[in-house]
């Protein structure tokens, strides 16, 4: 019987940006990180990656993922695969304003309810940013399999790997979250011809956090 390949995928999300600290909704805005204020979040990726090897990097397009890569890849070798596709979701004639902005829109307080599967006015359904992000991810699956790759690193945003954990670990909507320079390690094994999805836990593993 041949053995089972196994990936491990870790993927993170950028560091703390001005629109987090202002709880603003982002989207596909070009917002940078926030300087010094993100570097003890980063610091303590790096860290946490610091020993271990990866055979391929990705990451979204968008400046606040490029930075915390630089960060957290500083000093290694190995090329980064850009691509827009990991970007967050699009937010629409959402991005830029606040809940306490919003709240009171008829229209918002639906997309809410909805748990993503409504597009917010101009935006994404969550059902459009899995259809991306799948793409991505078999994509990403068949170049594993045909090089061998052990473990990729990725750089994304909350929202998409929301979505990752949502189809991946059956996580609940509203339980998905994972905080600023944090993410997932999932483990996938190809048997039997097929990628599946076994396991995931915390990246950093809690018992990193100070």
């Amino acid at each position: 019987m041949v053995a089972a390949q196994r990936l491990e995928l870790v993927v993170v999300r950028h560091g703390l940006t001005a629109w987090n600290r202002e709880r603003r909704y982002q989207g596909q805005r070009d917002i940078p990180l926030l300087l010094p204020e993100a570097l003890p979040d980063l610091d303590r990726l790096r860290s946490h990656l610091a020993n271990v090897p990866f055979d391929a990097v990705h990451c979204s397009d968008l400046i606040r993922c490029r930075q915390t890569l630089a960060h957290v890849w500083e000093g290694r070798k190995g090329t980064a695969h850009f691509d827009a596709r990991l970007r967050e979701l699009d937010f629409g004639d959402y991005e830029g304003k606040t809940y306490d902005q919003l709240k009171d829109d008829t229209g918002y307080r639906a997309w809410i309810d909805s748990r993503g599967e409504q597009a917010p006015p101009g935006g994404e359904s969550a059902g459009e940013l899995w259809a991306r992000l799948s793409g991505w991810l078999v994509a990403l699956l068949d170049e594993s399999l045909a090089k061998g790759y052990g473990r990729v690193l990725v750089v994304s945003h909350g929202g998409a790997i929301r979505e990752l954990r949502r189809r991946l670990e059956a996580a609940d909507f509203w339980d998905g979250t994972v905080g600023q320079a944090q993410g997932r390690r999932f483990i996938f094994e190809h048997q039997e011809g097929d990628w599946r999805c076994n396991s995931s836990s915390a990246v950093p593993a809690p018992a990193d956090e100070p």
